[in-house]
Parts: C-alpha cells; structure tokens; sequence
C-alpha cells in the first residue's frame, strides 16, 4: 500500500525517525479537505509509542476533514540547510501516514494534553492549570502511525 523510497540508500532508519519525532516541535498535518483539496496545517505535537498528539478547537477545518476521512499525513522537517555554493539542500526529514481520531473521553484527551504540555514546559501544575482552563474548549487528535519513512540528503549520510 505504501511505497518504497525511490533513493533507499537515502532512507532513515525507524529509530532515526522516531528520533526526529521525539525532539521536533512543529509538524505539519495533511488532510483532505473542502471539495477534496488537500489542506495542510503547521502545529505543535507529541510523539510517543506508535502515536503523534495534537490539541485544537472543538471545532474547525482540521477536525471536519478528520471525521470525513480519518487517513492522514503529517511531515517533520528536522534539518533544512540550504547551501548556496553547491545549488543543493542539507535536509532531513520524516513522514508519517496514519489515522487519526479526535479523542471522546475525557481521560484520554487529559492524558494527551499533559503528554503535549510536558514536552513544551517542566511545570506540571501550570500544565494541568491549562487544561482545566480550556478543558470546555479543548480538544485533541490521536494519530495512530501506520507507516513512517525518512528522508536525507546524500551529503548527511555517514
């Protein structure tokens, strides 16, 4: 159902791509949307075991393309390093297919938006402090990974 990288010597190991997931802090998430355009959108997420998070509104673009059809992408570029002299790019980078569902339960989505608090700040009390703020507001994405893939340039392989 995927394809395979057409430049394998190029390709990132899992682990070189749950690396990059796990230290990023913007991604950016394809869907299909309105009229069967492609709608991509940059935000912040979590990674861990097999699952990327994210938090929005109740409602919006992002959460009826979601519903209307769960398959998704979403793409962490890591390096980006243009390098005039040589016309070429430095870059590394990471693709995700995978399904996503807005979270219903309320444990859930608390655990998700904890999980993202904790990679973007150490105060835990401040973190729960949000949520329960915004909690009427809040929602949250799970993706469940069905297949990743990273990309180098040639110049970074070892």
């Amino acid at each position: 159902m995927f394809r395979k990288m057409r430049r394998a010597r190029q390709e990132l190991s899992k682990e070189e791509c749950e690396k990059i997931l796990l230290e990023n802090k913007t991604g950016v998430l394809g869907v299909i949307g309105d009229g069967g355009y492609p709608y991509t959108v940059p935000l912040n997420f979590v990674y861990e075991s097999g699952k990327i998070y994210f938090h929005c509104a109740k409602t919006g673009h992002k959460l009826d393309a979601i519903k209307n059809d769960p398959k998704v992408s979403f793409c962490v570029v890591d390096k980006d390093d243009v390098v005039k002299e040589k016309l070429t790019t430095y870059f590394k980078s990471v693709i995700v297919f995978g399904r996503a569902r807005e979270l219903t339960d309320d444990e859930e989505i608390y655990e998700a938006a904890e999980k993202l608090g904790l990679k973007y700040s150490d105060d835990l009390e401040y973190i729960k402090e949000e949520i329960e703020r915004e909690r009427k507001i809040l929602s949250c994405v799970e993706i469940s990974v069905e297949h990743m893939s990273g990309k180098q340039a040639k110049e970074l392989m070892k």
